[in-house]
């Protein structure tokens, strides 16, 4: 096939970076001389089928850089879930409009699509090429060693603990900050990368991948604050029982549900209210407070990783190498190298597509409220230069006079 066009679309939740993956397409297919035209689908899976598109071709490479460097999906996203008779439409309007190659980036799911189409043009024996090119902040797509977007919004996360504590330390009480992550604890447990000293919140970290039973998180809480007279909580919103039950279901009388059936844990604060009011009616601590990052930890425009930035820039330039010199498709991975330096390969689709990574064990310790030194060691090099840092006032007591 010799059309020479491209078509780039941008699936799932937005992050910080996506749009460096987007430009690193279109700038990199410019290199080569085959390519003729760059379509973007707006929305989505849910533009292509709708034949939405805009002409990248046109774009100015000055613009690009400038939208490059802004969060969100610039194309805008979509939360369809595509299945076989979706994913055969895609295929038809790919190819009605003669494309040679499809980008999508996205997480999960976008993978999952992407397997889809790449078997419809095989089996119809069309000459596509398709490749996944990677985005999710939950950090949970198996093969990589991270996934653009986690890094920017862990930064966020660990800064907002940081703040948060030292909140905590002014006006002693507690506070539950719930962090995204329904099946990985990355997120949440990045909440660890904004303690200074050993004294620090977040005092107690609870993840997915470990049961959440309320007794034992009271108990924990009430060891925290006779310790400390106070106690910072980060939770992942997926902490579930043993039986696998969402703990926001077991204690509240209703709940929400998406569009795809699941119980609905982002865009609300069901979850910090909940977990504060058992903590105040069960401990009798008066001073209890609760937060719900939810979107901001996404596309937070002020905190940015750098390495984040540079990084979802490259996957979107490989992408494309990968799709003019290769033979297959598949979906990018970033592999660590070194202390910390990244390699890129190309996974089957099949390795990707519809599976979820979650915390290995070597990153929770053994009580499963904290995290490892090996996980700090990880996460550390992602959060990217320039970290703010917290100080104390040192203590030198005056002594009393009335009050000896």
């Amino acid at each position: 096939m010799t059309s020479g066009k491209i078509l780039v679309a941008q699936g799932g939740g937005p992050t910080a970076v996506i749009n460096q993956s987007l430009v690193g397409v279109v700038l990199e297919a410019r290199r080569f001389r085959d390519v003729r035209l760059v379509y973007g689908a707006r929305h989505g899976v849910r533009g292509i089928v709708d034949e939405d598109f805009v002409d990248l071709t046109q774009e100015t490479s000055h613009n690009l850089e400038q939208v490059a460097n802004t969060p969100s999906s610039a194309l805008g996203s979509t939360r369809d879930k595509p299945d076989l008779k979706y994913c055969q439409e895609i295929f038809k309007v790919l190819q009605a409009h003669e494309i040679a190659h499809f980008f999508y980036i996205g997480g999960n799911d976008s993978s999952d699509t992407v397997r889809i189409v790449s078997e419809q043009a095989i089996k119809a024996g069309y000459p596509l090429r398709v490749i996944h090119i990677p985005k999710t902040i939950d950090n949970d797509l198996v093969g990589s060693d991270h996934t653009p977007g986690f890094p920017s919004a862990a930064r966020f996360v660990a800064q907002a603990f940081a703040g948060a504590n030292l909140d905590n330390a002014a006006l002693p009480g507690v506070y539950v900050g719930v962090v995204m992550g329904r099946h990985a604890g990355f997120l949440t447990a990045a909440s660890a990368l904004g303690k200074k000293f050993p004294d620090d919140g977040p005092h107690l970290i609870y993840v997915p991948e470990r049961v959440f039973d309320i007794e034992r998180f009271l108990a924990d809480v009430k060891t925290m604050y006779e310790r400390h007279g106070r106690c910072v909580i980060a939770v992942s919103e997926g902490i579930h029982d043993a039986s696998g039950q969402p703990i926001v279901v077991q204690l509240a009388k209703s709940v929400e549900h998406d569009a795809h059936g699941n119980v609905q844990l982002s865009g609300n604060g069901a979850l910090a209210d909940l977990l504060c009011d058992t903590i105040k009616s069960r401990l009798g601590i008066k001073r209890v407070r609760g937060d719900t990052f939810g979107y901001l930890q996404r596309s937070f425009i002020g905190c940015v990783s750098d390495v984040d930035q540079r990084e979802a820039r490259e996957v979107g330039e490989k992408a494309v190498q990968f799709a003019m010199w290769g033979k297959s498709d598949g979906s990018v991975a970033i592999k660590r190298t070194g202390f910390y330096s990244v390699d890129y390969e190309l996974l089957p689709l099949a390795t990707v597509a519809g599976k979820t990574r979650t915390m290995d064990d070597e990153f929770i310790t053994p009580e499963g409220t904290d995290v490892t030194d090996a996980f700090r060691m990880y996460l550390r090099p992602l959060l990217g230069s320039r970290m703010p840092d917290a100080f104390r006032l040192r203590r030198a007591p005056v002594p009393k006079v009335l009050h000896k």
